[in-house]
């Protein structure tokens, strides 16, 4: 009966005193409630009831940030959500120096989403995107070093503007393309009157220029399918005197 009991306390303590930690985590461990050392992964003996165990995850953590009213510099009232990436790279500080990292970490980024997002003007979040993310991961980085924290990335996610907002943005989308059109048109004109003064001018020098105009253009119509019209070129010489004849008269 002894042995047995003796058998049953032995696989007690192997089996409180005997841990094993997966290649990602990390244990922080506690003897009389001091920190002693940070061990891990692989297995681990603890002393029962003296030694108490913190485990801390090493992975890239993805933390989704909840939906933010902000009020941007040029009085725009938006929501902006983002997505923070960070990781665990000092278990013993992330332990102490914090009570819930993942909680800290989430406020922290919802309170900076707001600031930032509010110093800047409505067209500066949406065109300058990776200027507000840089600037997000910077603030974010540095007040959770502290706490054994890396944020390597901050990425906002979706940008929810008014209606009102939209509708007036598309009418100045739609007016601001209406002047490009209108900016191409006329550049088209311009240059295709520029040509026109080219080639009069170099008909004017060349007169022979404008009659094999003529006959090409006579060749191109009669080229058409199913063209039945017969053209006969006439020079306008011919009616020249009775043009001088008319005047006289």
């Amino acid at each position: 009966m002894f042995y047995i009991l003796g058998i049953v306390l032995i696989v007690l303590f192997l089996a409180s005193a005997i841990k094993v930690l997966k290649e990602y985590e990390r244990a922080v461990i506690f003897r009389l409630g001091r920190i002693i050392d940070t061990k891990g992964p692989g297995l681990i003996i603890l002393i029962p009831i003296i030694d108490k165990m913190v485990k801390v995850s090493l992975r890239l953590v993805a933390m989704d940030v909840p939906s933010q009213d902000v009020i941007t510099r040029d009085n725009v009232s938006i929501k902006v959500n983002a997505v923070v990436y960070f990781r665990v790279m000092n278990p013993t500080n992330a332990t102490i120096e914090v009570e819930n990292y993942l909680f800290a970490t989430s406020q922290l980024a919802q309170t900076t989403l707001r600031s930032v997002c509010g110093q800047v003007e409505l067209d500066e979040i949406l065109a300058e995107r990776e200027k507000i993310n840089t600037q997000l991961q910077n603030i974010l980085d540095k007040h959770t070093d502290p706490w054994g924290i890396k944020v390597a990335t901050v990425e906002v996610k979706h940008i929810d503007l008014p209606e009102e907002m939209q509708r007036s943005m598309a009418r100045q989308a739609e007016a601001e393309r209406e002047r490009r059109a209108k900016v191409i048109a006329a550049e088209g004109e311009y240059q295709a009157a520029t040509k026109l003064a080219e080639a009069a001018g170099i008909i004017q020098e060349h007169p022979e220029a404008l009659q094999l105009r003529y006959l090409q253009t006579l060749k191109e119509i009669s080229s058409e399918s199913n063209n039945t019209t017969t053209f006969f070129p006439i020079p306008i010489d011919l009616f020249t005197p009775f043009i001088k004849k008319g005047k006289q008269d």
